[in-house]
C-alpha cells in the first residue's frame, strides 16, 4: 500500500467527518419526535430562529472550507487550522448530547475521526525533513 499524501488524507478525513454529521441529522428526520420538536419551533429547548440557523450554516463550515483549505493551502496555515477546526467542531458535535442510540454511535465514529484529523496533522513533516512512511 503507497502512502497517501497529507493533504489528500486530511481532506478525506474532513470529508469523511461532514458526511457522518450530515447522515446523522438526516437520520433524524425519520424519527416522529423529533419531526414534532421542530414543528413546534425549537430545537432541544432552543427557539429556532435566523440567527440559531446563521450559527448552525456557520458550524458547518468549517468541515466544508477544512476539505477544501486541506488541499490548496500550505503547511504553514493548515496545520494550526485544522487544530481549531477539529477543536470547534468537535465542541460542536459534543454540546448537544445525543438523542439515541444511532446519535451515540455517529458521535463516536465523528469524534474518533476528528481525533485522527488532529493525529495525521500533527505528524505532518515539515518540508525538507526525512520522510517518514505511515499510513
Amino acid at each position: 500500500m503507497e502512502p497517501i499524501d497529507i493533504r489528500i488524507r486530511l481532506s478525506a478525513l474532513w470529508l469523511f467527518v461532514l458526511l457522518n454529521i450530515v447522515f446523522r441529522d438526516l437520520h433524524q428526520f425519520a424519527m416522529k419526535p423529533f419531526l414534532e420538536m421542530l414543528l413546534t419551533g425549537t430545537y432541544n429547548g432552543l427557539e429556532i430562529t435566523e440567527e440559531l440557523m446563521l450559527s448552525g450554516g456557520v458550524l458547518a463550515e468549517v468541515p466544508i472550507a477544512m476539505m477544501l483549505f486541506s488541499v490548496l493551502l500550505g503547511r504553514g496555515w493548515t496545520r494550526p487550522l485544522t487544530f481549531v477546526a477539529a477543536l470547534i467542531t468537535g465542541a460542536t458535535l459534543v454540546s448537544s448530547p445525543p438523542l439515541d442510540l444511532d446519535d451515540t454511535f455517529h458521535l463516536v465514529i465523528e469524534v474518533a475521526a476528528l481525533l485522527a484529523i488532529m493525529w495525521t496533522a500533527a505528524r505532518w513533516p515539515r518540508e525538507g525533513a526525512p520522510k517518514r512512511t505511515f499510513y
